[in-house]
Order: C-alpha cells, then sequence, then structure tokens
C-alpha cells in the first residue's frame, strides 16, 4: 500500500507545549516511533502541520527592530518546513536505518485570487487572553478570531491548485524513499502573468494538500492524525457520538468546525471520492497519533470510504491488517 500520512499541528505540539527546539523534537520522535512501523510492508509519504511553528517564527520576525519588515509567510512556511523535515528526517533515518528518507521543500501552487485572502481564517501561533490579543491586533495590524477559550491570529488559506513537485515524489517514491514534504500544506505561490513564479503571504491547510497529494500519486490511504481519538458527530454538546465508519456522503450531510475538523472531513471526502471517479478503492483515516496502524485496519480512529465502493473500500484494510498491526 502506498500512505499518505498528514501529521497534525496538535500532534507534533500540543496545546500545553513549549516551542522550544527540545520539546518539538522529542514530539517529533513520538510521531515517527508511532508511523515507523507501517514502513515494513507499505510506502509512505509524511506531510505534516506547521501552524505554531510559523506562529512562532511570525511573531519573532514582527518584534524583530533590526528587520525593515518582517519576513512573508511564505518565507516562514519554508523555514518551518525545513525546521520540521529536519527533526522528522533525523528520527526516520534512526527508526529506520536501512530505509532512504528525504525532507522536501515543496511548493503548493494557490491562485491570487482566491476569495481567501479577503476572509483569513486559518489559525496560526500561539492563543493569546482577548485583551492581550486586541492590543497585538492593534499593534501588528493581525486578524484575531476566537479559538476555544483564547484568541489566535489568522491569516488568508487559499485552495491548493496544484503541487508543484509531484514528479520529485513519485521520483523518490521509485527508488523506495520517504519523503516528508508539503509541511503546512506546501509553501504557497502564485503564477503571475509573465509566468514567473511567485511567492504569496498565506498559509495553506495542510490536510487539503495532503489529500491533493494523495489523489495525484493514487495512494490507496490517506491517515490524517491529530490529538482526537476519532472523529464525533455534534461534538462539544450532549448529542456527540462517535464515528467509527462512515461514507463520504454521510459526513457532508453532517456540520464540523471549520477550524479544526472540518479541513480534515472535506480531505477524507475528497480523496476517496476523487478515487472511486477513476473506479478506484481507497480509504481515509482520522485519529490519534498511538492508533496510526489501527485506524487503518478499522480498529480505531474513524475509517472513511466512498459511497461508490463503501463495502470494497472496507475489505482494504482488512486484507493489509496482519503488516499494518503494530508489534
Amino acid at each position: 500500500m502506498l500512505i499518505v500520512i498528514a501529521l497534525g499541528g496538535n500532534a507534533l505540539l500540543q496545546r500545553h507545549d513549549k516551542t522550544d527546539a527540545r520539546t518539538q523534537h522529542s514530539r517529533a520522535r513520538q510521531a515517527v516511533r508511532a508511523v515507523a512501523p507501517l514502513a515494513a510492508e507499505n510506502q509512505l509519504v509524511i506531510t505534516h502541520g506547521n501552524g505554531p511553528q510559523v506562529g512562532l517564527l511570525a511573531a519573532e520576525s514582527t518584534r524583530d527592530a533590526t528587520l525593515g519588515s518582517a519576513y512573508p509567510l511564505d518565507v516562514l512556511g519554508a523555514a518551518s518546513e525545513g525546521m520540521i523535515g529536519h527533526w522528522l528526517s533525523l528520527e526516520l533515518r534512526n527508526a529506520l536505518p536501512t530505509v532512504p528518507v528525504a525532507a522536501l521543500l515543496t511548493q503548493t501552487l494557490v491562485d491570487e485570487h482566491d476569495p481567501a485572502f479577503r476572509d483569513p481564517t486559518k489559525f496560526i501561533g500561539v492563543g493569546y487572553e482577548p485583551h492581550v490579543a486586541q492590543a497585538i491586533a492593534a499593534q501588528r495590524g493581525w486578524t484575531m478570531r476566537q479559538d476555544g477559550n483564547s484568541w489566535r491570529r489568522v491569516v488568508p488559506s487559499p485552495e491548493p491548485r496544484d503541487v508543484l513537485d509531484i514528479d520529485v515524489l513519485e521520483l523518490l517514491l521509485a527508488h523506495g524513499t520517504i519523503p516528508i514534504c508539503a509541511g503546512g500544506g506546501g509553501v504557497p505561490v502564485i503564477r503571475a502573468a509573465d509566468g514567473q513564479l511567485v511567492g504569496i503571504d498565506a498559509v495553506i491547510d495542510k490536510d487539503l494538500t495532503a489529500s491533493l497529494i494523495a489523489t495525484r500519486l493514487q495512494a490507496d490511504a490517506l491517515l490524517m492524525l491529530t490529538d482526537v481519538t476519532q472523529v464525533e458527530q455534534h461534538w462539544g454538546t450532549p448529542l456527540a457520538r462517535p464515528l467509527h465508519r462512515v461514507t463520504s456522503s454521510q459526513l457532508r450531510q453532517m456540520n464540523f468546525a471549520a477550524g479544526s475538523m472540518g479541513p480534515k472531513i472535506e480531505a477524507a471526502c475528497r480523496f476517496v471520492d476523487q478515487h472511486a471517479a477513476t473506479g478506484g478503492t481507497a480509504i481515509a483515516g482520522i485519529g490519534q497519533l498511538t492508533d496510526a496502524a489501527d485506524i487503518l485496519t478499522g480498529q480505531a480512529g474513524t475509517l472513511i470510504t466512498s459511497d461508490a465502493d463503501p463495502a470494497g473500500a472496507a475489505e482494504l484494510p482488512v486484507q493489509a491488517a496482519e503488516h499494518l498491526r503494530l508489534r
């Protein structure tokens, strides 16, 4: 199986964690321990979030009095992609010394006219008390929105239209390499009127980019790992109920928070439906990092299939169960 694994920002750095290097490296090590066993019988592509990291870098850049202007988000996204890719590649090489690993700086094409540039919604960075958030917004010109009990910066999050390094990923996979790519959804770039590529001040949802990569590579599975055990309908209410196996159309009839589970649901539905449209069979899984293998076998998390083949897709993890089970 070819499995695209999207490591969530909360899987790499939990909300209560400090954003120092030692903590983040330790979390990367834990993430690798959870997913490395899947490489025994499968090809892996690993993507990851970068919200806390790019938020930290943006805050530091804004405060730096020696700079004429703060670094734009495309540059900070590239910096965080390199930083996290470094930690993940170190730990993958330690865990799988005979398997080649490559951290690939990935550029993702977006449309400069995407409506997201007029309505920023993507959370980055740490949370603030309301009065602190208001002061920071006024001082730095940031847009702030409430996220749970705190307020966080929001930035434009345009749709990923193309991943410019797909051919490189195919080459790496053909040589048995595990690519670490599309950190934070990839570095956002636009194509100017003269055809030249230009970086743009935005961040891209990592799960939507992971879904696009999984589709373009014709992967068998898309696995989105976060800090929740499974998807819940009516999450946070007395009516909450866990979803174990569900189809894309069933999910599309439910409501999920745009700032958290919503993008994962959309990414999963796009992947399984586009795969089914070409006659293929694929699954998507959402769940806790430590349950990585069990999500794919349907024994943990939430397993998502297309409406075109809900039964056939559910057979896929059963057939692969011997290879996917952590031992």
